[in-house]
């Protein structure tokens, strides 16, 4: 049994949704174990573009079951508005989605509560949080008094413990300050019978993912980890406070999916070619020049779930081998080739300077990544266009030597190249990399 994680080794916004669309049919199952609907996967298929928050990217095969599984926190209502998107286009996903009983439900307090975090700055910036109310609730879920799961919503207790809870959640927003038409927006009379409408939608979906997982793969089913963000925003391990609220690295796909290391085998390490940051904090390699625009225009670097303008910089080979170790990758896919053949020269971050002194690890503190300076290495551009490639041998030499320096540098070997949106703009590399993740 093959079980592969496809895991963002940067800042998020990699282009995960593409490959996991990609491999998708090679697999029984496709699996969102972390984040929720601040995640926002892409995939294009000819004529056809889908933005997906929380529905997994293997939603569009009718043959792969979709799981949610209790590591995922779920606004039913964005939910639900995604499935009804995609039904007109012939997706239906009461067929091959089920959603863990165990997952914590994003409620309408929790935007409230996200408002009021995300106007307070950390450390003189803003975190920059995407006011989908996901920190408040993996907030609520540690702490368990407010907490609200899936199987709530199919249970006799539902409407009192909701009314409860938000007749608590009133209170403590009053206390911060929240608008009057913010707190009648989490009125018990308001979120009870909210409630009421997710359950009688969604029951029919609602199950034991757990259960259904761990049977799949003692019975050898092959089995695909979607990540959602990217490891840099690890809660643990990225870079604090400018995180997300839960493990997107690799080291979060057990506990999130409800599985044990011992049926994973493959991590697909997804990064682009260069790099990009939605929000706050610490960013070694961004361009704040003409460069930076340039690759923002090239790459349409605008987030697919906010919209906003994405920070950009040079490919920063420090950060992606930490992420690269910490996931335990075996495979690289190096995303956007096509927007770097735009440009007569690139640079490659090989290292930091923190303080005068040359290091070569990636800094566990916000503050002191804030202090490092990039080391580059210079490497000439190829000026030519690599949209049309779909083999290794119709790559320039130029692109061809920018990829195995990177693969040099971060320690792993690049198995996926990718050109453009569309399917057909990926290309694997060569026969093992082909072995390796859709032979499973």
């Amino acid at each position: 049994m093959s079980g592969t994680c496809v895991i963002g080794l940067q800042w998020g916004d990699e282009a995960k949704g593409k490959l996991v669309d990609l491999l998708a049919p090679q697999f029984d199952i496709v699996v969102r174990y972390q984040g929720g609907a601040n995640a926002g996967h892409t995939v294009v298929a000819g004529d056809q573009t889908y933005k997906l928050h929380h529905i997994p990217s293997g939603i569009l095969h009718p043959q792969v079951q979709n799981l949610i599984t209790p590591g995922v926190v779920i606004n039913p209502s964005t939910m639900l508005d995604e499935m009804d998107a995609l039904a007109p286009r012939g997706i239906d996903c009461s067929k091959n989605l089920l959603i863990s009983e165990r997952a914590h439900l994003v409620m309408p307090w929790h935007m409230a509560e996200d408002r009021q975090i995300n106007a307070t700055e950390v450390r003189g910036e803003s975190i920059g949080t995407t006011n989908r109310g996901i920190g408040p609730c993996y907030r609520d879920k540690v702490g368990r008094t407010h907490a609200i799961r899936m199987t709530d919503l199919v249970q006799s207790h539902r409407d009192d413990r909701i009314r409860t809870v938000a007749e608590q959640k009133i209170n403590l927003l009053k206390n911060l300050g929240a608008s009057d038409d913010e707190l009648q927006k989490i009125a018990p009379d308001v979120v009870v019978p909210l409630a009421a409408s997710w359950a009688e939608r969604l029951q029919g979906m609602i199950g034991d993912t757990t259960d259904l997982l761990l049977d799949a793969a003692e019975a050898n089913k092959r089995l695909l980890f979607e990540g959602a963000q990217g490891a840099l925003l690890d809660i643990d391990h990225g870079t604090y406070p400018f995180v997300t609220s839960s493990n997107s690295s690799g080291v979060g796909v057990c506990a999130g999916a409800g599985v044990p290391p011992k049926w994973i085998n493959t991590v697909l390490g997804v990064c682009k070619a260069y790099s990009t940051r939605v929000g706050g904090g610490p960013f070694v390699t961004e361009l704040s020049d003409a460069t930076g625009d340039r690759i923002r225009e090239l790459g349409n670097e605008y987030g697919t779930t906010t919209g906003r303008p994405r920070r950009c910089g040079w490919f920063d080979a420090v950060a992606v081998r930490y992420t690269s170790r910490l996931s335990g990758v075996t495979r690289l896919a190096l995303m956007m080739m096509d927007v770097l053949a735009h440009l007569d020269e690139l640079k490659v971050c090989v290292a930091y300077e923190l303080d005068g002194k040359r290091i070569e690890r990636f800094p566990g503190h916000a503050d002191e990544l804030r202090r490092c300076k990039p080391i580059y290495e210079t490497i000439p551009g190829w000026k030519e266009p690599v949209d049309h490639v779909r083999s290794m041998d119709q790559f320039p030499a130029g692109a061809l030597a920018y990829v195995r320096r990177i693969e040099e540098l971060v320690g792993v070997p690049v198995g996926v190249l990718s050109v453009g949106p569309d399917r057909a703009q990926t290309i694997f590399t060569d026969a093992a990399s082909v072995l390796e993740l859709q032979s499973v």
